[in-house]
This record gives C-alpha cells, sequence and structure tokens, in this order.
C-alpha cells in the first residue's frame, strides 16, 4: 500500500511542479514526474508476489503468473513519454533562444 501512496506523492510533486513554477525547465520536470508516476503505477498493478514470467512450459501443471499487459502498456508509454520530453525540451531551448529566458512572466512580457 505505501507503494501506491509514493505513485500518488509523485503525482502530486510533478502536479505542484507545473501549477506553481514560473520555469519552462521545472515545468517540464514536473510532467516528466508525472509520466513516471502513472508509469510506476501501471507496472504495480500488473504485480504479483511469487508469480512466474507468463510463459508456458508444462501445461498439465497450474502456475500462478504475472499479467503481462500492464508491463506492455508501461514499455510503449515510455517510448512515448521520451518522444513528447524531446520535443517538449526542444520547443523550450527554441524559446530560450529567441527570448533569452526561461521564465513565463518575462516572455509573456516581452509579446512578439
Amino acid at each position: 500500500m505505501i507503494v501506491f501512496a509514493s505513485c500518488i506523492i509523485l503525482f502530486l510533486i510533478g502536479l505542484y511542479a507545473i501549477v506553481t513554477k514560473r520555469n519552462l525547465i521545472k515545468i517540464a520536470i514536473g510532467f516528466v514526474l508525472i509520466e513516471y508516476a502513472i508509469n510506476l503505477f501501471f507496472a504495480l498493478v500488473g504485480f504479483k508476489r511469487g508469480a512466474l514470467a507468463p510463459i508456458i512450459t508444462q501445461l498439465d501443471t497450474p502456475h500462478n503468473f504475472v499479467d503481462p499487459i500492464p508491463q506492455a502498456l508501461v514499455l510503449t508509454a515510455i517510448v512515448i513519454a521520451l518522444g513528447t520530453t524531446a520535443l517538449m525540451l526542444t520547443i523550450i531551448l527554441r524559446i530560450y533562444s529567441r527570448y533569452k529566458t526561461f521564465d513565463i512572466a518575462e516572455i509573456k512580457k516581452l509579446k512578439g
């Protein structure tokens, strides 16, 4: 249960960074923390203590298997998160090269 609480805490830290920070890099880190919290939650949903990998070796003996679907979803989500993070950081760097600041308030003042 404490592991699920850590997922919620990690999600809330990322949400806090997105809502309250004015630095674009800190906002990007907040998005990454939220992505990690969701991936960790999905991986924990499919976990069973003492279960085996879902590879069938003998059909006549019953086994307790781990659900592979959440693991596959997390692997896909990691790849998508990597792409969105790279795109987000690229846009942030382009904004920095144009305005010479990461501060959102300064960028709004410049208007151009």
